[in-house]
């Protein structure tokens, strides 16, 4: 009988269209958390309307909003992702936009030298230890990640050394503490990285282009929800992603 009313409480709750007066809920790639926080206290300042966040890898939270998770928007790292939750009609087709791009750097603790003379210095410079990077299968950095080091020669060398992780903030942390001599992330990562810092940036045209695309999802019911991807697109929030460290319109 629990099952039952939960069943029953889960199918209200995507039916019924939220009021403006409740969170508007969304699902956004880990590496967005300082800048789409701070884009979600702005929204909520001008319209009303509350954003209720949740972060992690992209392919973990597309897999929830196929599952029916209660999200109004995603946010995604990612093409592959995107298309993934289209395919599967979990989001609306109409709704995608492109609203941000990155870059990849490496990161090693506080204190390290710069890779010299550049990337070919890596496997010298990491010795038995390990690369920490997000899974190159389900993480949208990680198969950056992969592309850029495959591009410079380097993947044969160094994927038996690889410490795959469940996204880029999980591999900004383990790089801070010292667990690992490298992490693999993204340029915004090193922005908010007080105790590591870039030894070097990859090359853009060595991996496919990082976009970061937004939707409304299929389930989503709030009033709000079209209203926040457009916010996404205007100046406020592209100025929030510029300072953050995001490509926006503002850079190519």
């Amino acid at each position: 009988m629990l099952d039952i009313l939960k069943a029953l409480v889960l199918t209200i709750l995507l039916v019924v269209p939220a009021r403006a007066d409740q969170p508007l809920t969304v699902f956004a790639a880990a590496s967005m958390r300082e800048a789409m926080e701070e884009i979600g206290t702005t929204f909520a300042e001008e319209s009303g309307t509350d954003v209720l966040f949740s972060f992690a890898g992209t392919g973990t939270l597309a897999r929830q909003i196929e599952a029916g998770a209660p999200a109004d928007v995603f946010v995604s790292a990612d093409a592959e992702w995107m298309d993934y939750v289209l395919e599967r009609q979990a989001v609306l087709t109409g709704s995608v936009r492109e609203i941000a791009s990155n870059r990849l750097v490496l990161l090693a603790p506080a204190g390290s030298a710069r890779l010299q003379p550049g990337a070919s210095d890596l496997p010298e410079r990491l010795e038995d230890e390990r690369l920490a990077i997000a899974d190159p299968e389900t993480v949208p950095a990680g198969r950056y990640g992969k592309a850029a080091l495959q591009a410079l020669g380097l993947w044969d060398t160094v994927s038996s050394q690889l410490a795959p992780m469940d996204n880029v903030r999980v591999v900004l942390a383990a790089v801070a503490r010292g667990d690992v001599p490298f992490g693999l992330v993204y340029r915004t990562d090193a922005v908010v990285a007080s105790d590591a810092l870039v030894v070097y940036e990859f090359p853009d045209d060595g991996h496919p282009r990082i976009r970061y695309l937004a939707a409304q999802t299929a389930n989503g019911s709030h009033v709000d929800a079209d209203r926040f991807l457009q916010f996404l697109k205007g100046p406020v929030a592209q100025e929030i992603l510029h300072s953050s460290g995001f490509l926006t319109d503002k850079e190519g």
